[in-house]
C-alpha cells in the first residue's frame, strides 16, 4: 500500500496583475549548466536509480557539449568515439550537414508542422518513400513518434485483419518491442514487465526455434499474429540462419498467420541491408521501423503493412480511423529529416558500408576473441550490429579460483562488460552500449558512417584494455571508483 500523502493546498494562481513567471531555467543557461546542477536536477526529478548505475560507470562525469560525426566533445574537449550510436538511432552519425541543412530550410521558409485538418506533402511523400524502398507488397504506412508507437501499430493492424476469432500472438523468449502496455505484453523482461497487468492473448516460444512456431500453430487455431525482431537487440544481439526465416514465412502462410518483424533496431541499412529480413530473401506481413528513421534529429517511427492487411483492418470510411495517426504523427520537419536521411542513405552508400565495415569488425573481434579466449565468450552480429559476449566472471580468473567464484557468476554477471565501457571511455574515450537480458553482451551500433580507422580505433583500445588482464582490469576499475 502506497504511504499516505502529505497534501500542501494550494490556491489558484490570480489573474489579476498577470500570473507571476517561475524562475524557470532558460536555454542560455540549460547550455551554461555545471555538472553539480544537472545532478540534483536529474536526481531530484528524473531518474535517481539510473543515476545510481550512471555512476558506478562513471558516465556521470561527462557532459557532453556537442557532436558531429563519429564523435561527441565532452566539457573538457575531450572527443569520444561513438560505437554506441544510440541504440541504432544514429546511422548518419551526429547531426549531418545535410539533414541540418534541410532542417534549416524548412524552418526558415516558416513551413507547416501539424496538419491534421489537410493532407500533409510531407508525410505523403515519406509514406512514399518507405513503399518505394519495401520490398514486396509492403507499401501502407503509418507515421508515429516512437519504436513502440510504431509496433504497437504493427500489432494493432496484425490483430483486426486476423480478426476476433484469432487473437493470440505468438512472441520470442527475450524479446525486445517496447515498453508500452500492448507491446510490453510481448516484451520478455521481467525488469520492463514488472508488475503491470498486461495483455494475456500471446503464447512465448524460444526466438530461432521453428519447431517451437509450428507446434503452436498447430496446437492452437486462435494464433493469428506472429511477432518477431529480425535480430533481437536487447536479448544481445541474436539472430537466426536464413533458413529459420524461409520457414517462417512458409508456416505463416501454411496456418493463415499474420508475420510481424520488428525492425526498429535492426532496420535502416544496420544489417547490412536495408531490412534485415532481406538478408533470408523473404517478406513478413507488417514490419516496423524508427530510431535512425529520424536521422538523430528527431523523432519518427513507421509501421510499413501489406496493402490487403491494411485495408482488411482499417479499409472502409467506418474503421478508416480506429487507428489514425497521433496528433505528432507525420509532423512537417520529421518528415522532411526523414526523407532527407532515406536521401543520403543512397547517396553516400551506407548501407553497403555497413556491410563492409561490419565484415571487418566482426574479423578483427574474432581475432581478439584467439587471443583472449578466456575473457571473450562470443562476437557475433550482422553489418554494424555487433555483440561482444563475455565470459562469466569465474571463467576469466585462473582454475584454482573457478569454483569458489562460479557460485556469484549470476550476482556478477554483466560486471565485467560494465568494467570494460567504463574503462574504453574513462582511459580511451570511446562509447559502447549494454544489453537488457545478457547482461555479459557489450552491444556496439556505430553510426553507418563508420570507417575502418574508427574500427582500428576502436578494436586497438579494447586490445589494450583487455591485455592489462582481468585482475587489473578489476583494480583499475575500482581505483577509478576510489578517484
Amino acid at each position: 500500500m502506497l504511504d499516505k500523502p502529505n497534501r500542501v493546498a494550494v490556491d489558484a494562481p490570480a489573474l489579476d496583475g498577470g500570473i507571476k513567471k517561475p524562475s524557470l531555467v532558460t536555454v542560455e543557461q540549460a547550455k551554461a549548466m555545471s555538472l553539480a546542477d544537472m545532478t540534483t536536477f536529474f536526481k531530484d526529478h528524473l531518474n535517481p536509480g539510473q543515476l545510481h548505475f550512471m555512476k558506478l560507470l562513471g558516465f556521470n562525469k561527462v557532459k557532453i557539449e556537442s557532436a558531429e560525426g563519429m564523435y561527441y566533445t565532452d566539457q573538457n574537449g575531450r572527443k569520444i568515439l561513438d560505437f554506441f550510436g544510440g541504440f541504432g538511432s544514429l546511422a548518419f552519425g551526429h547531426n549531418h550537414p545535410r539533414i541540418i541543412a534541410a532542417r534549416k530550410a524548412f524552418q526558415d521558409e516558416n513551413r507547416h508542422e501539424i496538419a491534421i485538418a489537410f493532407m500533409s506533402q510531407y508525410a505523403a511523400a515519406l509514406a512514399r518513400n518507405l513503399a518505394l524502398i519495401s520490398p514486396g507488397d509492403l507499401d501502407m504506412v503509418f507515421l508515429g513518434s516512437s519504436g513502440s508507437e510504431a509496433m504497437e501499430a504493427a500489432i494493432k493492424v496484425a490483430e483486426r485483419a486476423a480478426g476476433p476469432k484469432r487473437p493470440r500472438i505468438v512472441y520470442a523468449e527475450n524479446s525486445f518491442h517496447g515498453k508500452t502496455k500492448g507491446v510490453l505484453s510481448i516484451t520478455d523482461g521481467p525488469l520492463y514487465r514488472g508488475e503491470f497487468k498486461l495483455l494475456e492473448n500471446n503464447v512465448k516460444v524460444p526466438f530461432g526455434d521453428i519447431d517451437a512456431i509450428r507446434n503452436a500453430f498447430e496446437r492452437d487455431p486462435s494464433i493469428g499474429v506472429l511477432v518477431l525482431e529480425t535480430i533481437q537487440g536487447g536479448g544481445g544481439i541474436v539472430s537466426a540462419p536464413p533458413e529459420f526465416w524461409q520457414d517462417v514465412r512458409a508456416l505463416c502462410d501454411k496456418h493463415g498467420v499474420i508475420w510481424v518483424a520488428d525492425e526498429v533496431q535492426c532496420g535502416m541499412g544496420r544489417s547490412g541491408r536495408f531490412f534485415a529480413f532481406e538478408h533470408a530473401g523473404v517478406v513478413p506481413d507488417v514490419t516496423a521501423l524508427a530510431k535512425s528513421l529520424g536521422g538523430g534529429k528527431t523523432a519518427m517511427a513507421a509501421m510499413i503493412a501489406r496493402r490487403d492487411i491494411y485495408m482488411k483492418a482499417y479499409g472502409t470510411p467506418k474503421t478508416a480511423l480506429i487507428h489514425g495517426h497521433a496528433t505528432f504523427g507525420g509532423i512537417g520537419e520529421a518528415c522532411i529529416t526523414a526523407i532527407e536521411g532515406l536521401n543520403i542513405m543512397y547517396d553516400e552508400d551506407l548501407i553497403e558500408n555497413a556491410a563492409v565495415q561490419g565484415d571487418y569488425l566482426l574479423e578483427r573481434l574474432k581475432a581478439l576473441q584467439e587471443k583472449y579466449p578466456k575473457i571473450i565468450k562470443d562476437v557475433r552480429g550482422q553489418g554494424l550490429m555487433v555483440g561482444l559476449e563475455f565470459q562469466d566472471f569465474s571463467q576469466t580468473l585462473p582454475m584454482v579460483l573457478r569454483p569458489v567464484v562460479a557460485m556469484l557468476d549470476d550476482k556478477l554477471k554483466g560486471s565485467l562488460s560494465g568494467f570494460i565501457g567504463a574503462l574504453l571511455l574513462r582511459d580511451y574515450n570511446t562509447l559502447v552500449a549494454f544489453t537488457e537480458y545478457n547482461r555479459n553482451v557489450i552491444r556496439l551500433e556505430p553510426p553507418l558512417i563508420c570507417e575502418r580507422s574508427h574500427v582500428d580505433q576502436f578494436v586497438d583500445a579494447l586490445d589494450n584494455l583487455l591485455d592489462r588482464g582481468i585482475v587489473r582490469i578489476v583494480k583499475d576499475f575500482v581505483g577509478s571508483q576510489i578517484g
